[in-house]
């Protein structure tokens, strides 16, 4: 085995079963690396998942940039993906959970967040890349942070503090006696419970799933060997299955972190009586 726990596959190609080393498991060393640039003891470096998050961030202005710059009466086929993705999020995801009346103002930044986490996302299968940025916390916990100082100033601004009390409290008098209870439930789980399992709900999906493909990676190469090449061939076909589900789950957890911010917003802007 490396002694070095900062490896991004974590193992070391001449080990194959039957050759007396143990299988090289994943683990949270697969997810460390290396400063590219700084130190990392100075909590001043810049390393891997920074790099993928901002040539994510190039790529995505690059796209809509390229598509729009010369917006034609008649698409062409790059103009139409554009126009098609972006369509999609405003009437599927904004127009179906806020409204158009409502909703339009917000479809910038829905549209925003669903590309940049999808394009986080998507870096676990791109080769050299091989890492999904969103499976490092900070990464989901800044983007749930903004759409939460979002929902708390919109519904200030919308119902003034009463009004922001009894939505983040639930508060309704036909509850009866169990209100009290009801409403620090209700406080505790909008204001502590939603940022937390917003941002864990992206993290969680993309750390499993990459720990998934590099198992099942890892292990295709390590049982390279005598008849562990039958094993290896499963493992292989495994790799490949995986990837595509990945693919998909990629884009279903980008999707589901923007419909809950539309969720959200809604949830501030409805009139509570």
């Amino acid at each position: 085995m490396s002694a070095d726990p900062t490896q991004v596959l974590a193992f070391e190609t001449d080990c194959h079963i039957f050759d007396g080393c143990g299988f090289p498991a994943p683990g949270l060393h697969s997810f460390l690396f290396k400063p590219l640039w700084g130190d990392a003891d100075s909590n001043l470096y810049f390393n891997k998942t920074m790099l993928l998050a901002l040539l994510g961030t190039v790529i995505i202005v690059g796209f809509f940039w390229a598509a729009f710059r010369k917006p034609q009466i008649v698409p062409g086929k790059l103009q139409m993906v554009a126009e098609s993705g972006y369509d999609f999020i405003r009437r599927g995801v904004v127009y179906e959970t806020i409204g158009k009346k409502e909703g339009e103002k917000y479809v910038p930044l829905i549209v925003s967040l669903f590309f940049f986490v999808w394009m986080m996302n998507l870096w676990s299968i791109i080769p050299v890349a091989q890492f999904p940025v969103t499976a490092i916390i900070s990464y989901p916990a800044v983007l749930a942070g903004i759409v939460y100082i979002l929902w708390v100033s919109l519904t200030f601004k919308r119902h003034g503090f009463v009004g922001f009390f009894k939505n983040v409290t639930g508060y309704d008098k036909s509850l009866g006696a169990v209100l009290p209870l009801a409403m620090v439930i209700e406080f505790f789980s909008n204001l502590l419970v939603r940022p937390f399992t917003h941002a864990v709900r992206l993290f969680a999906n993309m750390f499993a799933g990459h720990t998934l493909l590099l198992l099942f990676t890892i292990a295709s190469w390590y049982l390279l060997n005598g008849i562990g090449i039958a094993y290896a061939g499963v493992s292989f076909i495994m790799t490949i299955v995986m990837t595509a589900f990945e693919l998909f789950i990629q884009a279903l957890q980008a999707y589901v972190f923007v419909l809950l911010t539309c969720t959200y917003i809604q949830g501030a802007l409805a009139e509570h009586h």
